[in-house]
C-alpha cells in the first residue's frame, strides 16, 4: 500500500473543488462560479485498490485548499495562510491554473510560495474544454520554462476528463505508508460541517454579488432519528439591508433556498429532512476573531 496527503492549491474560482468531486465521484466540496467559496480546508480520501498484478493499491487524501487570494479581511488571512500552510504539509502539490499570469496575478505569487519547495509539484491546466489549442501551448510552454513541475497535465474537471491520468501520475510520487482512513471513507468532515456547507452553497447561489461573501452559515441542532433529521440552522449576514436580500419578498427566497438545501441535504443522509433556516445579522463579523473561531474558521 502507498498513501500520501496532497495539496489541491490554486486561484479562487480554478476548480480545485470540483476536481476533488471529480476525483472522489461525489460532492464533498460545495462550487459555484464565485470566488473564494472554499473557506476550509477541505479533505477528500481517494481510496484504489489492485485489480490485477500490474496495478497496486494506493490511498490519496487530497487537501482542496481556499483560493490564495490579497486579503482583506481577517476571514481572507486565515483562507490563505491556511493554503500556504498546506504545501508545507503534503507529498505531491497539484497546482491549478486555467489562463496565463496575467490574467490572474495571484498565480505568480503561488508560484513564489511553490517553486523552492522539494515537494514534487504538477501543474494542472484546468477547463481545457474552454481553451484553444493554441491557448493551451501558450500555457503549457510558460510553466514548462520555469522548469519547477515535475509534470504537466490538461483536464476537465467537469468532465472528468484526464482525471484518472492524473491520478496515475500522482500515484508514482507516492511511497510506501499505511492507510489512513478506512476504505469507504471519503471525508474526515462530520455530515454538520458537510450541511452547513450545503445550505452556503445554497445563499451563494441564489444571491447576487453584494451579499455572499459576507455570509456564514451555522447549525444551532441537529437531531438524527430513524426516519427523519430536523436541523435548525442560522444564517448570518453582515448588514441589515443584506438580511432583506436573503429572505427576499414574503420570504421566498428563503424558501427556495431551504428547498434546494433539504433536497441535497436529504440525498447526502439518506433520510428525510426537516430543516428551518433563520437569518440573523452580525456585523463585520468577517473581522471579529470570536466569531471566526465561532464559525468554524479559526482554531
Amino acid at each position: 500500500m502507498k498513501s500520501g496527503f496532497i495539496g489541491i492549491i490554486g486561484r479562487p474560482n480554478v476548480g480545485k473543488s470540483t476536481l476533488l468531486n471529480s476525483i472522489l465521484g461525489e460532492k464533498i466540496a460545495i462550487t459555484t462560479d464565485k470566488p473564494q467559496t472554499t473557506r476550509n480546508s477541505i479533505r477528500g480520501i481517494y481510496s484504489h485498490f489492485a485489480a490485477d498484478e500490474n496495478d497496486e493499491d494506493y490511498q490519496m487524501v487530497f487537501i482542496d485548499t481556499p483560493g490564495i487570494h490579497k486579503p482583506r479581511n481577517k476571514l481572507g488571512s486565515y483562507m490563505t495562510q491556511m493554503a500556504v500552510n498546506t504545501c508545507k504539509e503534503v507529498e505531491v502539490i497539484l497546482f491549478l491554473v486555467d489562463s496565463l499570469p496575467e490574467k490572474g496575478p495571484g498565480d505568480k505569487y503561488i508560484v513564489d510560495i511553490i517553486k523552492d519547495t522539494d515537494t514534487p509539484k504538477i501543474l494542472v491546466i484546468n477547463k481545457t474544454d474552454k481553451l484553444s489549442p493554441e491557448e493551451y501551448r501558450t500555457i503549457y510552454d510558460y510553466y514548462e520554462k520555469m522548469g519547477i513541475f515535475s509534470s504537466i497535465f490538461g483536464i476537465c474537471a467537469l468532465q472528468g476528463k484526464n482525471v484518472p491520468e492524473l491520478l496515475t501520475e500522482i500515484s508514482g510520487f507516492l511511497e510506501e505508508g499505511p492507510m489512513f482512513f478506512p476504505a469507504d471513507m471519503v471525508t474526515d468532515h462530520p455530515e454538520r460541517f458537510i450541511v452547513s456547507e450545503i445550505i452556503r452553497e445554497k445563499v451563494l447561489l441564489y444571491l447576487e454579488d453584494e451579499v455572499p461573501h459576507g455570509v456564514a452559515v451555522e447549525i444551532e441542532s441537529y437531531k438524527e432519528t430513524p426516519k427523519i433529521t430536523k436541523i435548525n440552522a442560522v444564517i448570518y449576514c453582515e448588514r441589515k439591508s443584506h438580511k432583506g436580500i436573503i429572505i427576499g419578498k414574503e420570504g421566498r427566497k428563503l424558501k427556495g433556498i431551504g428547498k434546494s438545501a433539504r433536497l441535497e441535504i436529504q440525498a447526502l443522509l439518506g433520510t428525510d429532512v426537516y430543516l428551518e433556516l433563520w437569518v440573523k445579522v452580525r456585523e463585520n463579523w468577517r473581522d471579529s476573531d470570536f466569531a471566526l473561531s465561532n464559525f468554524g474558521y479559526k482554531e
